[in-house]
């Protein structure tokens, strides 16, 4: 049987979407497509426009991008008929969103800065509100999402912007078959599968089609599932278990009064489930409150900030119980608080008399991890005191009995508190869905050191308080993770924490740390917080004690248990002071809660392109804090010496294994204890038994069986690095490409372990090198042609270069082997020339600045006659090429050297790429309309390049 092509995919899908009840319309080029908007618009308002009334129509669509565009799609445009009536135009109805009217196209032709044709698009009211993407059977979709991208930069943005305003993409090879929000900040790791109730994914583009894409089915997503990002100016959709919890309670609460909880996993987006949740719920006739509660006041400016993102000055934060009390009292319909400052409202008789209005009031209370919050007497006050009120709880780990505290009111679960779960999704199903990472997870009882000599960490044998405390053993810990957080964490491009059982063992880690640093043993930057709290020093603590008593992160106090701890405490908030140039204190509770947000922000915004090195946290020491309800993705460990069970195992583990681009395959947790039986125990309360496999990675040996593989699949299509360059068509370096590929992300893997030993693998590091230097030589040929206007089957191939890492190389580095290589013997400096060449090739970074620097070894080194003047000739060389290249791009481009040179301070400093109105202000003559956009690209290419050759990694 013939594989089926991507016409007869297209062509069946068209054929169901018309059954579906998609009017099939034929629309070959832009000119068509306004045509076709015009009649739609017409027949949705019911009315017919003249030419000039739609001008004023097209003129007013034309404007702003893809999130501006989004708000005006959901607005109603005023006009002046040419009689001079007034007329609200409607482009979308959100309310009924049946009413509005579907239309299936396929292959309309665009022409941009390139000239693109689109598969599929659906119409609704004459707009191109979804965009489908086909790639025949046995392509990967990612080369669907590529091209997408791709469609972004070149085509949709002319003919009036009208393909800005898709929604929705979707992308299918038949088989898979994923959705994702139109924004131009487009990762592939934000593309969901749709799925039934269940969390069974609906992958066949058939059954997809039947289930998303049913007229009002998808009408619901547009109208009601896509959230305005306002901070980063993106769309999101939901996810299909966030729309489905979304349903639940929105149900519930339009037609019953019962409780009910989400049991989404920890990391899964359970804040913009609520919050649209929150917000659907405010439209309720019958809601007269929503009030979203937090149990630590850190969460609650987090969750601010969220709300705020998705929906701006929807919420404030209350800052004490007063401004509670009037937010409760006022027309706020949406109210943030903690659940301190709830208890105070309800509890204290001064606030009484303002209150009692709303005890008869249907208040709905969601609770954020609720867990953590609802099992003293404050669930029973709330509960007593708005009679009519109803509870909805989210928790990544519920309380069952097995998991269970006992405090006075008697052992008590989620369900006892919060009824019946209505929407379940365990971590099986997020990790199946690629939503969050598993776990690596190692537990180390021998420590590894240089010549293979063995030391005993006694993590098995003993399990005496005295024996985990002592210092020899942590001594033997630190120096552990000093040998290997390079390599679990790529060289300190991401972060850890290191959980420790209680404050006095976390005293001598960090003043053993400091000791070695101050010795030259390592560079490290560490930091650390807690607090004192009954429950910081409970070997066995879960993430909650009984009563409301809430321990770590409770809110900052400045209450410890000596004053040692306190001073201790102090001279380490000093030394972060000193690192970082900050002046935060325990005299206040503000400036504590100051520090706590700092250590915060500084793991959460790794992430930024504008992040710089010295700003870098590397381990943070703490008992409890941060190991629940804090987010980062650029936190990928976690060293663990203390003991942990059941949910707030599961909660400590989850900090590492956040999604973030294909580098980050797992979230290391690296074991002092013997934590093997907790972890199964853990896993199987919350998924089961056999989910262990799914959750944790297999063994060293497991993924060495995987690389060998891949390695074989490799040798079969090029049996040596050399016959890259001899592979007779395009087609043949795909599958070189995607052979490699497949090596790289299992090396990856491999490297995270600490067993990793190139010796145990079917290739030595050097011919592992040759090949990566072909597969980038690859990849510059597939930029430089698409740069040329050349179209190739390797335009939409995701090379996955952050793949491609190796411990830091910088100019700094390179200058120390030319000062080398200029002392070294001729005999010798063949080969070192060689290997530096080499290394420039393999170095992504160092790639673009190959020509210059091999340039400089042979018209400049030989000419030096002091090793020590290299650097300052060097510096003398690369100022004088960068003002050359400068003066080139000015001169090809007509612009003015110093307005461009500051666009490229700019973009440099702050990492955003400049408006093209900005790049347009450096040109003697603004482009015509039609040129504008591919003059704009190309410019901006050209300075990007610049920047990457003249500027990235020329400092230490």
């Amino acid at each position: 049987m013939s594989k089926q092509s991507e016409a007869q995919l297209e062509n069946n899908l068209i054929k169901q979407l018309v059954g579906l009840g998609y009017q099939n319309v034929s629309i070959p080029d832009g000119d068509a497509l306004v045509s076709n908007l015009k009649t739609q618009l017409e027949a949705f308002n019911n009315t017919t426009f003249s030419n000039k009334e739609f001008d004023a129509i097209l003129n007013h669509l034309a404007k702003g991008n893809v999130f501006e565009k989004a708000k005006t799609l959901r607005d109603r445009f005023n006009i002046t008929r040419d009689n001079g009536d007034s007329f609200y135009v409607r482009f979308f109805n959100s309310e009924d969103y049946a009413s509005n009217l579907f239309q299936v196209t396929n292959q309309i032709t665009q022409e941009g800065t390139y000239k693109n044709r689109y598969d599929v698009t659906l119409l609704v009211n004459g707009l191109p509100l979804v965009q489908i993407e086909l790639k025949r059977r046995g392509l990967e979709i990612k080369e669907a999402f590529n091209q997408i991208n791709r469609y972004q930069r070149h085509t949709f943005w002319s003919n009036h912007g009208l393909f800005q305003y898709v929604q929705l993409f979707v992308i299918s090879n038949g088989v898979n078959t994923k959705y994702l929000a139109n924004n131009k900040l487009q990762s592939v790791k934000q593309t969901f599968f749709w799925a039934d109730v269940n969390n069974k994914n609906i992958t066949n583009l058939t059954a997809f089609a039947s289930s998303f894409l049913k007229p009002n089915h998808l009408g619901k997503m547009i109208a009601k599932y896509i959230v305005h990002n306002q901070t980063h100016k993106i769309l999101m959709v939901l996810r299909p278990y966030q729309f489905y919890a979304t349903e639940q309670i929105v149900n519930q609460v339009a037609t019953s009064n019962e409780n009910g909880y989400i049991w989404h996993t920890t990391g899964s987006g359970k804040t913009l489930t609520s919050f649209k949740a929150s917000q659907l719920l405010m439209d309720l006739p019958n809601v007269h409150k929503v009030v979203f509660v937090v149990d630590r006041k850190d969460l609650d400016y987090q969750t601010m900030l969220e709300f705020n993102s998705f929906k701006k000055d929807s919420v404030d934060v209350t800052d004490n119980t007063q401004s509670l009390v009037k937010q409760l009292t006022d027309d706020s319909k949406l109210v943030l608080t903690t659940i301190q400052k709830l208890n105070n409202a309800i509890s204290k008789a001064n606030y009484e008399k303002s209150l009692t209005h709303l005890q008869d009031k249907k208040v709905v209370f969601i609770f954020d991890e609720c867990h953590r919050s609802q099992f003293g007497e404050t669930h029973k006050k709330i509960t007593e005191y708005f009679k009519s009120s109803q509870l909805f709880g989210f928790t990544g780990t519920p309380i069952f009995k097995d998991n269970a505290s006992k405090n006075d009111l008697g052992k008590r679960t989620t369900k006892d508190l919060f009824g019946k779960c209505l929407h379940k999704y365990v971590i099986t199903d997020a990790i199946k869905d690629q939503n969050v990472l598993r776990f690596g997870i190692e537990y180390v009882g021998k420590y590894k050191q240089k010549g293979n000599t063995l030391i005993d960490i006694e993590v098995e044998a003993i399990d005496t308080a005295e024996v985990f405390a002592d210092e020899k053993r942590l001594e033997k810990i630190a120096d552990y993770m000093i040998a290997y957080h390079n390599q679990k964490t790529f060289s300190k491009e991401y972060s850890a924490l290191f959980a420790v059982s209680n404050i006095e063992t976390l005293i001598k880690y960090y003043d053993i740390f400091k000791r070695k640093k101050e010795a030259g043993e390592h560079n490290l930057r560490i930091a650390t917080i807690f607090t004192y709290g009954t429950n910081e020093d409970d070997e066995d603590a879960q993430d909650y004690i009984p009563g409301d008593v809430l321990p770590q992160a409770a809110e900052p106090q400045t209450q410890y248990k000596t004053s040692h701890t306190r001073e201790k405490l102090d001279e380490y908030i000093s030394d972060y002071n000193q690192m970082y140039n900050t002046s935060f204190s325990t005299k206040d509770s503000q400036q504590f809660e100051n520090y706590f947000k700092d250590i915060s922000k500084r793991l959460k915004e790794r992430e930024k392109t504008t992040f710089l090195d010295k700003d870098r946290l590397d381990i943070v020491i703490v008992v409890n804090m941060m190991l629940t309800g804090f987010d980062a993705k650029k936190v990928n460990t976690l060293y663990v010496d203390k003991n942990l069970k059941y949910h707030g195992l599961i909660q400590a583990y989850s900090r590492t294994n956040r999604i973030l681009g294909e580098q980050k395959s797992q979230g290391n947790i690296l074991c002092f204890r013997n934590l093997k039986k907790a972890t199964d125990e853990a896993i199987t309360l919350f998924s089961n038994k056999e989910a262990i496999e799914d959750i944790i990675l297999p063994p060293y040996e497991a993924i060495a069986e995987k690389f060998d593989d891949a390695l074989k699949n490799l040798l079969d299509i090029v049996p040596t690095f050399q016959e890259v360059d001899t592979l007779p068509s395009e087609t043949e370096e795909l599958a070189f490409i995607q052979a490699f590929r497949r090596l790289l992300r299992a090396k990856n893997v491999l490297e995270s372990y600490t067993d990793f030993n190139w010796e145990d693998l079917g290739i030595d590091e050097q011919t592992f090198e040759d090949f990566k230097s072909k597969y980038l030589d690859l990849h510059d040929k597939v930029k430089n042609d698409s740069q040329k206007q050349k179209t190739s089957i390797l335009d939409d191939i995701d090379f996955e270069l952050e793949l491609i890492h190796r411990d830091q190389i910088n100019v700094a580095y390179i200058l120390q082997l030319l000062a080398k290589l200029k002392d070294a013997k001729s005999a010798d400096a063949k080969a070192q020339k060689k290997a530096i060449i080499d290394m420039l090739s393999g170095d992504v970074q160092l790639r673009s600045k190959r020509e210059l620097i091999e340039k400089f070894i042979e018209e400049n080194l030989p000419h030096i006659s002091d090793v020590d003047s290299i650097q300052d000739e060097f510096e003398r060389y690369w100022h004088d090429e960068k003002v050359l290249a400068l003066s080139k791009i000015c001169e090809d481009e007509k612009l003015d050297k110093a307005q461009f040179k500051a666009l490229i301070e700019s973009y440099t400093y702050n990492g955003r790429e400049p408006l093209r109105d900005d790049i347009f202000k450096c040109l003697d003559n603004r482009p015509s309309i039609l040129q504008a956009r591919s003059i704009g690209e190309r410019i901006l290419d050209k300075m990007k390049e610049f920047v990457q050759i003249f500027v990235n990694g020329m400092t230490a």
